[in-house]
């Protein structure tokens, strides 16, 4: 029997048994197999696959929505093609199907610099940048006197609302899956009322801290401290790149620059919400 071309492949959703196959993909393409965070995105969102006739998956990505019932957002990450396909239009021709399939729904992603010109040929536009840093947390110098805790059932409404005031959109199935997803979940309160929270989340060997959001940067920096101050793993993150003062802050602390990241949508010029207090997302994937 003859093979298939791959133009003519089908695309699929794909489910929570596909994880392996993802996790396979990744490490193909010399990414960590990040099983724990491809879990997430494929009950979070939407996943969408290429199968390979000789087994695996020859294409991948997930969008996750955001919005009760018609979407007002959308975020395309982990998109992936196997070492084998590369450069045969395999990644252009899922992203143009899940373009197509948001229909007027706005999109977010944030790129590489190898994956940023296939995004600006189709349409996307860079509206930012965010700066990946990891290392040991050291803690030192005059600490800030915000009060942190782990957060609690309680805590939910509030965080809720607060989220959605500064993503811009509603992030319910997000947020309400990070006590389960996150190994700390922690909130910073002033006069009872809280004003940023984060979560660090286990990837390989490192804890990524995200989300985080606060109402200014010493909020930002108490939930940090508070985090590293729980857990013995190096910390990694994806910070704004307008929140200089943290990121000199952080680097300060032991965490090394590796990358940058271009921040780029499709339909929109600005992304909603108020990014004077998003200091870093979730995860790239996800917003």
């Amino acid at each position: 029997m003859s093979t298939p071309s791959l133009a003519s492949l089908p695309i699929r959703r794909l489910t929570l048994r596909d994880q392996a196959a993802c996790s396979d993909l990744s490490e193909d393409r010399g990414w960590p197999r990040e099983e724990h965070k491809w879990g997430f995105l494929l009950t979070a969102g939407k996943g969408y696959g290429i199968d390979d006739p000789d087994g695996g998956l020859v294409s991948a990505c997930v969008v996750t929505e955001y919005g009760p019932q018609n979407p007002s957002l959308a975020a395309i990450g982990m998109v992936l093609v196997a070492g084998r396909h590369s450069r045969q239009g395999m990644g252009r021709r899922l992203m143009r199907h899940v373009i197509s399939a948001m229909g007027t729904t706005p999109i977010t992603l944030h790129a590489t610099p190898n994956g940023r010109p296939l995004y600006e040929e189709l349409g996307f536009k860079v509206t930012g940048r965010a700066e990946m840093v990891i290392g040991r947390f050291t803690p030192g110098g005059p600490e800030t006197r915000v009060a942190t805790r782990a957060a609690t059932a309680e805590d939910l409404t509030e965080i809720l609302r607060l989220d959605e005031q500064v993503f811009g959109t509603d992030r319910t199935h997000i947020v309400t899956r990070l006590p389960a997803f996150a190994d700390q979940l922690r909130v910073a309160e002033e006069d009872g009322r809280i004003v940023g929270y984060a979560g660090t989340w286990p990837n390989m060997d490192t804890h990524v801290v995200g989300p985080l959001i606060a109402r200014d940067t010493s909020v930002a920096q108490a939930l940090i401290s508070s985090l590293a101050a729980h857990t013995d793993r190096p910390l990694r993150t994806d910070i704004d790149v307008r929140h200089e003062e943290l990121l000199a802050w952080v680097k300060e602390r032991g965490l090394e620059p590796v990358a940058f990241n271009s921040v780029m949508a499709y339909g929109i010029t600005e992304l909603p919400g108020d990014w004077t207090r998003r200091f870093a997302p979730v995860t790239v994937a996800a917003g």
